[in-house]
């Protein structure tokens, strides 16, 4: 399990007086209906994918990943780890496959009971289960390794299941499929070519641009999933 360290939260009425009359009691208010789980848009260089976020279970997790969206932070990183059998994980690195300066980690909310299925989104994070930041990666498989199991290490927090891809698995799969090799930073597992992400919306908002200032290179961030 060492090499698959990757390793996941958290009316008032007055009453109304008559003189001579009461009058009826007012409907009671319909609640509003509960806001819809985001659908985003990841567009790649291979291909979309369609991501639905969960943020009743993870919404913690699913705020880091929009404020990253927000602020078109995907836009220009790549795919730099594809396993089969096993994710394909992105979200971080340039072309070039340096590290863009992220934000401070979220809290991990592996223990909200989603599971590491096939086709599920997950933070990707460090060996504090705490680490995640803005990477991500997508379970190829169903793989209850990675789930929480308890707080006891980073091995048995497991990792934050926080969406899931509902179209365009086939692409996750197509990138799985790519050769790989040892590039950069990294002594295994980099597609060739490196599938880039163009851009990641969430449906009905517009596009973000890309900040200039996130292209340049922050330290090497510790070794992640």
């Amino acid at each position: 399990m060492s090499k698959y360290l990757l390793t996941a939260l958290f009316l008032l009425a007055a009453p109304l007086a008559g003189a001579q009359t009461s009058k009826p009691a007012a409907t009671p208010a319909v609640p509003a209906p509960a806001v819809a789980n985001p659908q985003v848009i990841v567009h790649t260089s291979a291909g979309d994918i369609t991501l639905e976020l969960y943020t009743d279970k993870s919404p913690k997790s699913v705020a880091n990943f929009l404020r990253y969206v927000h602020e078109g932070f995907y836009a220009g990183t790549v795919f730099h780890r594809a396993i089969p059998g096993y994710l394909v994980q992105g979200g971080l690195y340039t072309a070039e496959l340096q590290p863009r300066r992220t934000h401070s980690p979220v809290p991990s909310e592996a223990d909200n009971g989603l599971s590491n299925l096939r086709g599920t989104v997950a933070v990707a994070r460090g060996a504090d289960p705490n680490s995640g930041t803005a990477q991500f990666f997508v379970n190829l498989v169903d793989d209850r390794r990675l789930d929480y199991v308890g707080n006891q290490s980073g091995l048995t927090w497991g990792y934050t299941v926080f969406g899931k891809v509902t179209k365009g698995m086939e692409v996750v799969d197509k990138i799985a499929a790519l050769p790989t090799h040892a590039q950069g930073p990294f002594a295994a597992d980099v597609p060739t070519p490196l599938v880039a992400i163009e851009s990641v919306a969430v449906i009905g908002e517009a596009t973000p641009a890309a900040p200039a200032s996130m292209e340049k290179p922050a330290t090497p961030p510790r070794k992640s999933k």
